[in-house]
């Protein structure tokens, strides 16, 4: 063999091994979230699997328009959405089968979405409030979805936006049920808004993100978020409380699935197998907060409390109809715009 083919030899060798790593689009949150993963959680599915994860942030309605737009060849893998999200995901018919395995069969029935999607962390979204003020104001911990109409806290409260936010949606849903609507009928909601919750907005928000600031500011004093949310806040020394409302919270789970006619579904459901698997939501619970829904997940000393009282609030938190709010969801969220948010 001549010198040039040796050469040759070796060169087409090399670059085949360097190629043979394929990769995953996985889309989910970003921030502290996308950091979180690609640090602490995914190197041990990529080096078992021999293929590389990328991460494509965005909020929940992001990752669902990315993958509606090009639906037979979707630019995601495995996507995880909030679950009202998810289930118009399933609607659209962009999630494949899970397919039955070990580590899915571990899940309790309330994680699974049909078939086509399983929780990878649960939640639910309640009442938290700035500590500060209301030791300062003497003001009692919020106790009711109606407190958000309590004259007390006329320009006060901070409200995410029903439009762009599950939290806003949610508290928003349980304040029209307040007034004896159902998730079909949102009449009675939309009609005591503006004489009641509407006069104590300080501010509609698109998501959360300004929180933190409004609550440093003392702008905002009550406001729909999660237990999770709530302690992420306080790691940072934001004064916040969450106050679990007595009529109950609404179950807030962040699901996975699988994309339909994605270019690596054995691989895709093995991800989607991994982000359920007690090897991924322990380092999510330990680091994240995020609260496990793998019954099977480990905790410490220092998440045992935090799992123990989303179990709790659980018990008695509200599901909401998917199916009834997303077929009249474009019609309150333009509803909504003129009526609410003008």
């Amino acid at each position: 063999m001549t010198h040039k083919q040796r050469l040759l030899a070796l060169f087409c060798c090399l670059p085949a091994v360097a190629m043979a790593e394929p990769t995953l689009y996985l889309g989910m949150n970003g921030g502290t979230m996308e950091k979180l993963f690609t640090d602490n959680i995914l190197p041990a599915f990529e080096k078992a699997n021999g293929v590389k994860v990328v991460i494509v942030p965005g909020t929940s309605a992001d990752i669902l328009a990315k993958v509606q737009a090009t639906p037979n060849k979707p630019p995601i893998h495995v996507m995880v959405l909030d679950d009202g999200i998810m289930y118009r995901a399933i609607g659209m018919g962009l999630c494949s089968t899970l397919t039955p395995n070990p580590t899915l069969a571990q899940l309790p029935e309330k994680a699974l979405i049909k078939d086509k999607a399983a929780a990878v962390s649960l939640g639910v979204t309640g009442l938290a409030y700035n500590s500060r003020l209301f030791k300062e104001k003497g003001w009692a911990a919020p106790t009711s979805w109606n407190d958000l109409s309590d004259p007390r806290f006329k320009g006060k409260v901070v409200f995410q936006s029903m439009v762009s936010s599950t939290f806003g949606l949610h508290g928003f849903l349980m304040f029209n049920r307040l007034k004896g609507g159902t998730d079909a009928n949102v009449e009675p909601g939309f009609s005591a808004w503006p004489k009641s919750v509407g006069p104590n907005v300080l501010e509609y928000i698109p998501n959360s993100a300004k929180l933190s600031e409004m609550v440093q500011t003392d702008e905002a004093a009550l406001f729909p978020l999660t237990p999770t949310q709530v302690t992420a806040l306080k790691l940072k020394g934001i004064p916040v409380e969450y106050a679990p409302p007595k009529e109950g919270a609404v179950v807030l789970n962040q699901a996975e699935c699988v994309t339909a006619n994605n270019d690596q579904p054995e691989l895709a459901q093995k991800l989607a197998q991994f982000l359920i698997s007690p090897e991924a939501q322990a380092p999510a619970l330990e680091l994240g907060d995020q609260i496990p829904s793998n019954p099977t997940t480990p905790t410490t000393d220092k998440t045992r409390g935090q799992v123990e009282a989303m179990q709790e609030y659980l018990k008695t938190a509200v599901t909401i109809d998917w199916d009834q709010v997303n077929q009249k969801r474009p019609e309150w969220n333009a509803r909504w715009n003129r009526q609410i948010e003008r």
